[in-house]
Formats: C-alpha cells, sequence, structure tokens
C-alpha cells in the first residue's frame, strides 16, 4: 500500500496505482506504477478486478475512469515511497481491513485474496 502524496485522498493509504502511457500495455504501465510509487518488482499473476469510478457533480458527470486492478506477487526491492506517494509499506488482510478505505478498495483487496488463494490451490 502507498500513502498518497498528492489529491485525491492525499495522505490516505491506497493500492498503487496512475495513468497508463501511450504505447503501454496495461501490464507495462502496472509494473511500471508499482516501482515508481513503491519500488518493488512485481509479476503479474492475473487481473483482481475492473472497476468504473464516475464522478457527478451537479447532475453531470465530472470523470469517469475505469481502472484495472492485477493481482501481482512481489518479486524484488523494498517499499519505498517514491514518485507521488509520502509513504509505502506491506500490510496483512487484518490490517488493510482496519484502513480508512474507500469500500471499492476493501472490496478490490478482498477480491484479490480470493484469487490468489484460488491460484496457490
Amino acid at each position: 500500500m502507498i500513502r498518497r502524496g498528492r489529491p485525491p485522498r492525499q495522505g490516505q493509504w491506497s493500492i498503487p496505482g496512475g495513468r497508463q502511457e501511450a504505447g503501454e500495455t496495461v501490464h507495462q504501465a502496472v509494473i511500471r506504477e508499482i516501482r515508481e510509487e513503491a519500488g518493488i518488482e512485481i509479476e503479474i499473476l492475473d487481473i483482481a478486478a475492473v472497476v468504473d469510478l464516475i464522478d457527478h457533480a451537479d447532475g453531470e458527470i465530472s470523470y469517469h475512469y475505469t481502472v484495472i486492478d492485477m493481482l501481482a506477487e512481489w518479486r524484488g526491492g523494498e517499499a519505498v515511497a517514491g514518485d507521488d506517494a509520502e509513504a509505502a509499506d506491506w500490510f496483512t488482510l487484518s490490517e488493510i481491513a482496519a484502513l480508512d478505505l474507500p469500500d471499492i478498495q476493501h472490496r478490490v483487496i478482498a477480491e484479490a485474496a480470493r484469487k490468489r488463494r484460488s491460484l496457490a490451490a
């Protein structure tokens, strides 16, 4: 998890992520963003979830992002804040459950944990 260094949700813990660059595959973007924000190398195992984030303001849609959350395993490096993160750290599932995260992030993490258990079986 990273503690966000910029809005939105600045100062709060979050799943690392960011924008995909032109010409970059989804997998390349995820690997780059995790390296930039948390300082670690990962191997992507599967898609954890696909989430639409839609914000309405004054009856109009102010933004609509489609977020692809990936299930991955650590392959190297130390969790160190970088890029736009204030902090990076490891948490157990019970510690994550106690964090003040948006409900959608709790659901994505629970789904990723379920998928990881099924891959291990």
